[in-house]
């Protein structure tokens, strides 16, 4: 009887880490995961640690993720002993899901909520209320409240408030204790489970709570597209558009003219021109302020002088657009020159020799072997350059404030406001309630917007095509 001898199976051993684009997935996966269940046994154990000691810090949430991750790092070695070469990515990981992607994915779920500063999910300070706490410590008793019941008073889903929250206060600490409600008759509440011992009930309250709302923020917005979308979406357009070309123009031509290695001087003028990029911003802006500033402003004085009649630089809807493209060209104009300087350096010089054997003039030159060369550096940062001032919230908020106000707009979209300001104001400008589920509807559709405006750059720029190549 013979016996079929088969090759042993070789296993792969764990030590060996998986090749190629497999193996840096598989590695970010794990590290994930690791991050992941550390942030929920974290938050588990924080969230067991204020019931028991409701005046813990909230920051105990992290010393409790950094102690479990210590534990779990040894453990996920011992499973994948090749992850050690990708430990290094283990903090890279923590700031970008912390920095990140948290922040994106709470504004995708606000965007879908009510959450304002009305509904914030926190206790409503402003209904604070004195309650008296029973003996067995486990009803409140409220004051009646005025055209109200107690159901409406405490904002709860159901009408005998099982299941719902009540916020106590202790008479000497201002620590909100969240007590969960069994039922209410009248004006007492009965609690689900009986307040500690430590806790002297003094005052009570609710909870501001928010919910789920679908696309009602998205309705609203599509519903008054004419008072605020479109006119700042078309605005944030022009503003985005104008600035590049404007600052590439200027930059080109003095980046030309100082590349000149006849003219003399050309040090100092680059110095002097390039000492507005040099000076803060927030310097420049409000020094723009007062230059333009109609009664007082040394513009319209200088005006004045040669018989034009002041200009409402700042308070006229258009020439506030007008004082916007100015001061960002003011700003943005170095940048392009130093970038043309750059570029023109990588130019071979025996171009320009060849050409002026052949005959050409300056003008054929420039138009000839200088543009079509530079095109290539130049698409990169126009590109770069419209993406950032799509979103150059700074120019507005520092200069306008998104205004002056005009007839029929939103007072959270007014003459100058772009898309981003619209959204600051809707969040946290008085005038927008602080409707931060709102801003947050915006803020996804600022994301779609400039997604698909990019891509019409990059496919008007011919990206693509090249990167096929």
């Amino acid at each position: 009887m013979t016996h079929t001898m088969h090759p042993p199976i070789r296993r792969r051993p764990t030590n060996v880490p998986p090749q190629g684009t497999r193996g840096v997935f598989l590695a970010l996966l794990i590290l994930s995961v690791l991050i992941g269940v550390s942030f929920l046994i974290g938050w588990l154990l924080s969230g067991l640690t204020a019931q028991v000691l409701p005046g813990a810090p909230a920051y105990t949430i992290l010393i409790f993720m950094l102690l479990t991750l210590l534990v779990l790092t040894p453990l996920t070695y011992r499973l994948f002993p090749w992850i050690t070469n990708w430990f290094y990515l283990l903090p890279a990981l923590v700031f970008i899901l912390a920095f990140t992607v948290l922040p994106v994915v709470l504004t995708v779920n606000y965007a879908f909520t009510n959450y304002s500063g009305a509904n914030s999910g926190n206790p409503d300070s402003a209904s604070r209320t004195a309650a008296t706490l029973s003996a067995d410590r486990l009803t409140v008793t409220l004051p009646e409240q005025q055209g109200q019941n107690l159901a409406e008073f405490l904002k709860c889903a159901a009408p005998t408030c099982a299941g719902g929250t009540i916020v106590l206060y202790d008479e000497e600490a201002s620590v909100p204790y969240r007590q969960p409600v069994r039922a209410i008759s009248g004006n007492t509440v009965t609690l689900a489970a009986p307040v500690p011992e430590t806790v002297e009930v003094a005052n009570a309250t609710r909870i501001n709570r928010y919910e789920y709302v679908g696309l009602a923020n998205f309705q609203e917005i599509f519903g008054k597209a004419s008072r605020a979308l479109w006119p700042v979406f078309l605005w944030t357009v022009v503003f985005a558009f104008s600035t590049i070309v404007i600052n590439a123009v200027a930059g080109l031509i003095l980046g030309i003219l100082l590349y000149n290695k006849r003219l003399k001087g050309r040090n100092v003028y680059r110095t002097l021109l390039f000492l507005p990029w040099a000076v803060p911003a927030v310097i420049s802006v409000q020094m723009w302020v007062a230059l333009f500033n109609q009664q007082f402003g040394i513009v319209n004085k200088t005006l004045g002088l040669l018989g034009v009649a002041a200009v409402p630089w700042l308070g006229d809807p258009l020439w506030a657009k007008v004082s916007i493209l100015l001061v960002n060209l003011w700003l943005g104009f170095p940048y392009m020159m130093t970038a043309t300087i750059s570029a023109l350096s990588t130019i071979n010089d025996d171009l320009y020799e060849a050409a002026e054997i052949d005959g050409a003039s300056r003008w054929q030159q420039i138009t000839n072997i200088t543009l079509p060369l530079l095109r290539t550096s130049f698409t990169p940062i126009l590109l770069s350059g419209f993406a950032f001032n799509f979103n150059n919230f700074g120019i507005i908020y520092l200069l306008t404030a998104g205004g002056p106000a005009q007839e029929g707009r939103e007072s959270t979209a007014q003459s100058t406001d772009i898309l981003l300001s619209w959204g600051y104001n809707t969040a946290f400008v008085s005038s927008g309630g602080q409707n931060f589920a709102l801003a947050s509807a915006i803020a996804l559709i600022i994301f779609f917007l400039t997604l698909a405006i990019s891509l019409v750059n990059f496919r008007a720029a011919g990206v693509f095509e090249e990167a096929r190549k």
